[in-house]
């Protein structure tokens, strides 16, 4: 598994191409640029299998239109989120989205599916191979924010405890931000360590 970051949009969005096998790929959270990303695929001689969504505001997402028209890929997003989607996007950005379960194979990776609502009603956290790829509920040294149209708070709680008692440790890839791994989190991260919930 190889993973590409490209920073992405007014807010600086971490955007990740997951490549596996036989040249197939997986973009997590297409914040921009929709065409930029369809380019670097083919240049690379990618076939996109899948599109996942951490999360349903406007930019983690705001080049899904423009890589859906040009790839036809799936769009993967938690049904929690489909109720935002028009409040945080200003519209929705695609027609169809699949649900997620509790896992879903793609290029050949498998991906498992955390629910971790707090920052969004149907926020996710997907977990393959050595690598966690937090959106925006976990970051380096603090976790989302949950001020917005449905956050919370308490669910932000359980959604950081959940992370904490996850079996070892695994690179954090997050929404914003730089990279962290789950056991320097559960060390340094009040959030995650229990000291500021």
């Amino acid at each position: 598994m190889q993973i590409d970051r490209l920073v992405l949009g007014e807010l600086a969005t971490n955007c990740y191409i997951v490549t596996g096998t036989e040249n197939r790929a997986v973009v997590i959270d297409p914040a921009a640029k929709g065409e930029q990303l369809a380019l670097f695929l083919r240049e690379r001689k990618l076939t996109l299998d899948a599109i996942f969504l951490t999360h349903a505001h406007f930019d983690h997402m705001g080049g899904l239109r423009a890589l859906v028209q040009e790839t036809g890929a799936p769009v993967y997003l938690h049904a929690a989120d489909e109720a935002i989607i028009a409040q945080m996007t200003h519209g929705r950005m695609t027609d169809t989205y699949t649900p997620y379960g509790e896992s879903v194979s793609a290029a050949g990776v498998m991906f498992r599916v955390l629910h971790t609502p707090g920052h969004s009603p149907g926020s996710v956290c997907l977990l393959a191979e050595d690598t966690l790829f937090t959106g925006d509920t976990l970051f380096a040294g603090t976790c989302g924010r949950t001020d917005l149209p449905g956050g919370s708070w308490e669910e932000m709680q359980r959604s950081m405890a959940l992370l904490s008692a996850l079996p070892g440790s695994f690179d954090v890839l997050p929404g914003h931000g730089e990279t962290s791994t789950l056991q320097s989190e559960r060390e340094f991260n009040p959030y995650l360590r229990g000291n500021g919930v």
